[in-house]
Parts: structure tokens; sequence; C-alpha cells
């Protein structure tokens, strides 16, 4: 059964290990550089302008929040990386409580969202991201967000250069996404279906 992305709330931000969610409910954990737009897919996928926030400047997403969809999965926001004007000891901060996320011996990752910008090659920072998600060892799908920023002639050749840089296969999914249009949401919306019934 289709989850329903439109019955979202939001459950908790955790700041640190012992707040993770442990139940047995399958948690989709979102990832992607500060302004890729991270917050936005999200909502758009959930149908809610403001559920996960969108800031103006980079880099709001300090700590891992859970969102619930349907009762029946948990769509989990982790900090963005790379742009964000903050300290260094913040950005270590975040990056200890990313580690532990994906290290954590529950194994709390049910399948991996990274989000790149379609309009450049992925960053090296996206590249550490995508090594961690395969080092879980859980399902991945690479979404190519702002594709509506691109000519039409431009998407091809942008995709292909996404692949080729994370080294994806034929097996890997990609899915070329807009935030602002929509392109994208039923593709990604029924591949998290799927992956919650597994």
């Amino acid at each position: 059964m289709a989850l329903n992305f439109a019955k979202a709330e939001f459950v908790r931000a955790a700041a640190s290990q012992k707040d993770f969610l442990r139940d047995t409910m399958p948690q989709f954990a979102f990832a992607g550089r500060s302004n890729v737009g991270k917050s936005s897919v999200i909502n758009r996928l959930t149908g809610r302008k403001n559920l996960a926030y969108v800031g103006a400047s980079p880099g709001k997403t300090t700590q891992i929040n859970y969102f619930r969809v349907d009762g029946r999965a948990y769509l989990v926001d982790l900090p963005g990386y790379g742009y964000a004007k903050v300290s260094r000891e913040e950005k270590e901060r975040w990056g200890r409580l990313m580690e532990a996320y994906f290290q954590d011996e529950a194994g709390l990752i049910t399948l991996g969202v990274l989000i790149v910008d379609a309009r450049h090659k992925p960053t090296a920072n996206d590249q550490v991201m995508h090594d961690w998600f395969r080092q879980t060892g859980c399902p991945e799908i690479v979404v190519a967000n702002k594709v509506d920023k691109l000519k039409k002639s431009q998407v091809e050749p942008a995709l292909a250069l996404i692949r080729e840089t994370l080294e994806l296969t034929e097996r890997d999914t990609l899915v070329p996404f807009s935030a602002e249009k929509g392109i994208g949401k039923e593709e990604l919306a029924g591949l998290l279906s799927a992956a919650c019934e597994n």
C-alpha cells in the first residue's frame, strides 16, 4: 500500500545519539549539501510548504530531524554539509552526529536519499556521503534536484555526469527532480513506498 505523504508530522530533533529513534519503523535518511534544497524536496514530497525548515541562509538543519509519514515510516532530515556559515566546532559536532547515526549498531537507516544539484558535478562531499550510504549496505536513491533550471538538451548530459562521478551502476536509482515544479515527485514517492513494503 502506498504511503500517504500528506499525513506527515514532525516527531523530534536529535542533537545526540541518545535522541535517535530506535523503533522498528523504516527510516529514509535524506542527505545533501546545505543549499541543494533538501528541505524543499521533503516539503514537495509531503505537499507541505514548511514541514521541513527552509532557511534563507544555508545550513539551518543543525540536528537530525524526524518526520513520521502515514504512521508507517520516518523521513529523516540530516544536517546539510558544505556551505553553511558556522564555526568549525559546530561543523565538527554535526560530523560526529552524522557519523554516530550512520554507524549506530542498530542499523537505523533503511534507505538513503542523496540529493545533489542537477546543474553541477557532484562535489567531493557528495561523494563522501554517497560512500557512507554504500558502507551501511542500505539501498540508495540519488535525487538530482533543480532539474527545472536546465534546458531540455542539458538534462541527459547532466544526469550522465552525476552517474559517472558517483560511479552509479545500472542497478542504482537516479531520479531527476524539481522541488519547485514537482518533477519526479511521484517517482520518488513510489520508490519510498516500495521500500516501506520490503
